[in-house]
């Protein structure tokens, strides 16, 4: 025991890394654990999306949406989805499928989304950044749709 005590004095800043790493590691794997939304990379996300009753909602900012985004899609950027969430609820059964620029920014939106009673949630893993390395089509719009 007094071994590690000298270990842990000699070299406090890398324990200190190893608890810290540890606890992120732990608190990312039981979040994941008790997550309702599931990740979707972009190619089953098109699978998903042949089944017209998907609804794709993107939460990007209007000018990053209006560069380039996957046709049909809703554009409601995050800042303002709290406030905009009712206008999904006619979606509340159907397959939603949350966008962002790398897949960081739709897991707030999806937690919404599951805190207000929506079934079937998917997060695109990637988000348009994987979409368009994957060569899948966007559109290019000059309005935008909220």
């Amino acid at each position: 025991m007094d071994q590690y005590l000298e270990f842990i004095s000699n070299h406090y800043l890398l324990c200190l890394g190893l608890v810290v790493i540890s606890y992120l590691l732990i608190q990312d794997l039981v979040e994941s654990t008790f997550n309702k939304y599931e990740g979707l990379s972009p190619l089953l996300a098109v699978t998903k999306m042949n089944d017209d009753s998907t609804v794709i909602v993107d939460v990007r900012e209007p000018h990053e949406y209006l560069k380039g985004h996957i046709e049909n899609s809703i554009n409601i950027p995050l800042a303002k989805f709290p406030e905009k969430v009712n206008t999904l609820e006619k979606y509340k059964s159907q397959a939603i499928i949350v966008v962002c620029q790398s897949g960081t920014r739709s897991i707030p939106a999806c937690k919404t989304l599951t805190k207000e009673s929506f079934e079937h949630v998917f997060n695109m893993i990637g988000g348009m950044q994987s979409w368009q390395d994957n060569n899948f089509p966007v559109q290019i719009t000059s309005t935008e749709r909220f």
